[in-house]
């Protein structure tokens, strides 16, 4: 599995995977080409014979970054294909000089939760209604060497 840099082209098949995996509140294909061209902003996919798989987005400002975005499709889920793209997201990070990532991560997705663990994250706090729906996020932190 080798991930690859997001490109404009890639746009359209990450906002479709995008809504399949998150319909309440998908980031839109604008929201998406907007991060992707901020220049504060690092795009992370994994492609199967073609096809998109996975993908992830990490947004970067001074020496910390948040993982913004990570996603696999339904039929690759617990295949590690999620926890390679946050593997790159924080590689690149740490090519950045950050020191610190956050995230959120809804209460009710005890995978992402589990992934998010295994990969070095701490739970810190909870934020009380923080999607659309009314869900609460758990805020989670990785310090970076």
């Amino acid at each position: 599995m080798n991930g690859r840099e997001w490109k404009v082209a890639d746009l359209d098949a990450i906002a479709q995977l995008e809504r399949e995996c998150f319909p309440v509140a998908p980031w839109s294909r604008r929201m998406l080409a907007d991060s992707l061209l901020s220049g504060r902003f690092f795009g992370s996919l994994l492609e199967e014979e073609g096809v998109l798989v996975a993908y992830g987005g990490i947004a970067f400002a001074a020496d910390e970054a948040e993982v913004q975005l990570i996603a696999t499709a339904e039929m690759y889920r617990g295949c590690g294909r999620g926890g390679k793209v946050l593997c790159d997201l924080l590689e690149e990070a740490k090519r950045r000089g950050v020191k610190q990532v956050f995230l959120e991560v809804r209460v009710s997705n005890a995978a992402a939760q589990l992934l998010y663990l295994k990969h070095g994250f701490c739970g810190l706090y909870c934020r009380t209604r923080y999607y659309p729906d009314g869900e609460d996020a758990i805020v989670m932190r990785k310090e970076l060497d």
